[in-house]
């Protein structure tokens, strides 16, 4: 058995530790990039926090997922005001957006030189200027993961821009961010977070220092997601999701993803929907896929018997077996009003462009079983609701 395991230099984790971002920011620099999401008002706090203790910040805007362009205004805004520092206060694509500028300030030459699949792929040389990353949602876990997924509307594809050194100098995880989230965006994100402690967990690169997060985070996830969804403002609902957002950023980040963020990657660079909640459409037809080609191709699969764990660790039920985990997700997908990809105008002629890219994906790669394209397509199928 062999394995790495990396992340963040430091991690602080707990209702009300924004409050500790001011002091700690001093030591990385004088000069902050405060990159946040379209409403750029609710940096104010910690913006006063950076003034207070003597460091400048200047805020960058990401409104979309975060894009080849985006990145290229970030790296120029900060260049132009002398940033030392990126500070990422939002969403996924928030954070990927602060690693992604982060990397570029210091490594000379275009993004896309930097880019899989549309770019060289040169590798990064130079470490970043320091990253402080503050989720607001409890959904990617890229506060403490080592790349940054970035569109290319010219090229129809996300890519990932990818290093050790991207990972965060500091990851500050305060669950009281979340809980003004609308009940969509909950759901939306805290089923991606649910998608990456399970993918890990029946990955061909699964350890075990992955799997200790992966089943406590599906532990949690499994209690809390429909609560946090119901009531926004529970504290021990948000505190779970915030860890198990957490711990699946861990788990990816030193094991693998499958077939859910195979297809997700494709399908996001494509067609107009956010990354969180294309994931949440195809996770339980990807569990069901999965369970169904290790049953009639690799009966004694290790992984088949952890769907089966996967299984009582949501449900609670100790007798519970791998099919009732996928009927598990099923329900809780529906008590989430999660649409089905329809809404975003996934058709059946576009299932052959989406399946070819995704076979192509590095996530495909650490799915438990190789999936054909003819079972693919059925995943398609089930989560456009053909």
């Amino acid at each position: 058995m062999t394995f790495e395991f990396a992340t963040a230099t430091r991690i602080l984790f707990g209702a009300g530790r924004l409050g500790e971002v001011g002091p700690l920011a001093v030591g990385l620099g004088r000069r902050a990039l405060v990159v946040t999401g379209r409403s750029a008002e609710r940096a104010g706090p910690l913006l006063e926090q950076l003034a207070a203790e003597g460091v400048d910040g200047v805020t960058f805007a990401v409104i979309s997922e975060p894009t080849v362009g985006v990145v290229r205004e970030g790296v120029r805004l900060a260049r132009e005001n002398g940033c030392e520092v990126v500070i990422g206060l939002g969403g996924g694509s928030v954070l990927d957006t602060s690693k992604a500028v982060a990397a570029l300030l210091t490594n000379e030459g275009d993004v896309l030189e930097y880019l899989e699949v549309i770019g060289r792929g040169r590798p990064l040389v130079q470490a970043p200027v320091p990253v402080v990353a503050i989720p607001t949602t409890a959904g990617t876990g890229s506060e403490v993961t080592r790349n940054a997924v970035l569109a290319s509307p010219e090229h129809q594809v996300k890519v990932s821009l990818r290093s050790p050194l991207m990972l965060p100098r500091l990851a500050v995880v305060d669950p009281e961010l979340a809980y003004s989230l609308p009940p969509g965006v909950t759901a939306s994100t805290g089923l991606d977070a649910l998608t990456q402690v399970m993918e890990p967990y029946v990955s061909v690169k699964a350890n075990p220092l992955t799997d200790g997060f992966c089943r406590e985070g599906l532990r949690r996830a499994g209690r809390s997601l429909q609560r946090a969804y119901e009531n926004g403002q529970d504290a021990a609902a948000r505190e779970d999701m915030a860890l198990a957002s957490l711990m699946g950023g861990l788990a990816l980040a030193n094991a693998a993803l499958g077939a859910v963020h195979g297809l997700a990657g494709p399908i996001g660079g494509i067609f107009p929907a956010r990354h969180g909640i294309i994931c949440a459409a195809l996770l339980p037809h990807v569990m069901a896929a999965n369970v169904r080609a290790l049953q009639e191709r690799s009966p004694g699969s290790p992984a088949l018997a952890r769907y089966g764990e996967v299984a009582r660790l949501l449900t609670g039920r100790a007798t519970a077996e791998a099919a009732d985990g996928v009927r598990w997700v099923e329900a809780l997908c529906r008590a989430l009003a999660i649409p089905p990809l329809s809404a975003f105008g996934l058709r059946v002629e576009a299932f052959p462009a989406v399946v070819a890219r995704a076979q192509k994906a590095s996530s495909m790669k650490g799915n438990p079983i190789g999936l054909t394209e003819e079972e693919l397509t059925v995943v398609l199928e089930r989560a456009v609701g053909v």
